[in-house]
């Protein structure tokens, strides 16, 4: 089908449906440097620049697509809610879809709109497609089924079509796998500017990548290895855990700060998350009635349901539609990773002090161990550095 993708910054779902053997026909997003990427990596692919400028869709339109800006609604960030300046961006979906209409709509957002203000922003995206004659489904998805990256994110589909949209995002469901998991065997990802009420924790994989800040401030990971080094990683493996190519997002240099591809990659929706979701709707499954359950009119929003037309109800189904065999983190990861500096490493155990939190034995005694190879001057890539540190 033909993708149009709003709020596309560096082309995720568009990348991901295009594997599926979708086609991406226009494309909006105003950051420049996002917009420098889309350039790159779909030079045949118009791109907008403001969606409250855009007047229309292109004509051959058969899928609208958007992870519109969660700003507003990210529990990190102002929690202004769906109305909020940047978020409330979505409302131009609906002008859109009531000047053409679009047989089916795919929508991303950060899984904590289901629970912000009441869920109100998701009920004022229910509201707005059942009053255009919309069946939906949504579902949290988490990218850690496809990649060792823990983000959980919502998708959301919509379609006036024949097909049931349960059909396509509810069909598939895998038990998440129970990591057996050591320091001496595997990696563990942490944030480092946590601590003390949140670790932001991972084994064998790293935490929600964070988009930084639009100014160019990095907020990377840690990484603590099997061999005792603490890195962050490095921008292209960063760009690998969300599904895409090494230096995809080197384009955007050329109009800004290199450190701005932090913020591009947080902010991206996961490659093949939207690949799976791109093969389902080509080829629907058949939806389990089974997994139905009931949801109360004032119940909080759950972490999947569907509307089939008539009756809204919660479905009883996992955050993995799949489990992809995959390698280990530590040797997913290709490029060599920056070390963890003092400052920082420092900071992260003067918070754990003040903390209550519980961490993997022999965790915190690795990082004091990394702190004083730092502060005794040894090169963490050096072969003595990791000698010293497994000792």
């Amino acid at each position: 089908m033909n993708v149009a993708g709003l709020f596309a910054g560096i082309g995720g779902l568009e990348a991901g449906l295009s594997s599926a053997g979708h086609r991406s026909t226009m494309l909006c997003e105003i950051w420049e440097p996002a917009r420098a990427v889309l350039a790159k990596r779909f030079p045949d692919v118009p791109v907008e620049v403001d969606v409250a400028e855009l007047r229309s869709l292109a004509g051959d339109t058969e899928i609208l697509v958007g992870g519109f800006p969660c700003q507003d609604l990210s529990q990190a960030g102002m929690t202004a809610g769906i109305a909020g300046k940047r978020s409330g961006l979505v409302g131009h979906v609906f002008r859109l879809l009531d000047s053409q209409r679009v047989p089916w709509v795919v929508l991303e957002n950060v899984s904590f709109m289901l629970h912000l203000d009441g869920g109100r922003g998701l009920r004022l995206l229910i509201d707005a497609f059942e009053e255009r004659g919309y069946r939906w489904a949504y579902r949290i998805v988490n990218s850690l089924a496809f990649l060792p990256q823990r983000r959980e994110r919502v998708l959301f589909v919509a379609t006036t079509t024949d097909t049931d949209p349960a059909d396509v995002l509810l069909v598939d469901d895998s038990s998440a796998p129970e990591p057996s998991t050591s320091l001496e065997t595997h990696a563990h990802g942490f944030y480092w500017t946590e601590g003390i009420r949140g670790l932001g924790w991972a084994a064998d994989a790293i935490p929600t990548l964070k988009n930084g800040s639009t100014v160019g401030i990095a907020s990377p990971p840690a990484i603590l290895l099997p061999n005792g080094r603490v890195i962050t990683p490095e921008i292209r493996d960063a760009e690998r855990l969300q599904g895409f190519e090494a230096g995809w997002t080197e384009p955007a240099m050329d109009v800004g700060r290199g450190s701005l591809r932090w913020s591009l990659i947080g902010n991206a929706v996961s490659v093949p998350v939207a690949e799976w979701l791109g093969r389902r709707l080509a080829s629907p499954g058949f939806y389990d009635k089974a997994r139905d359950r009931e949801l109360a009119g004032n119940a909080r929003w759950p972490k999947a349901a569907r509307f089939d037309g008539t009756m809204r109800r919660r479905v009883e189904i996992g955050t993995f539609p799949l489990v992809r065999r995959r390698a280990p983190l530590a040797e997913f990861l290709r490029f060599e990773g920056k070390p963890l500096s003092e400052r920082a490493t420092r900071g992260f155990l003067s918070r754990t002090e003040r903390s209550t939190l519980r961490f993997v034995p022999g965790f915190l005694e690795s990082l004091r161990r990394h702190l004083e190879l730092m502060e005794a001057g040894f090169e963490p890539s050096e072969p003595s550095y990791a000698a010293v540190a497994a000792e």
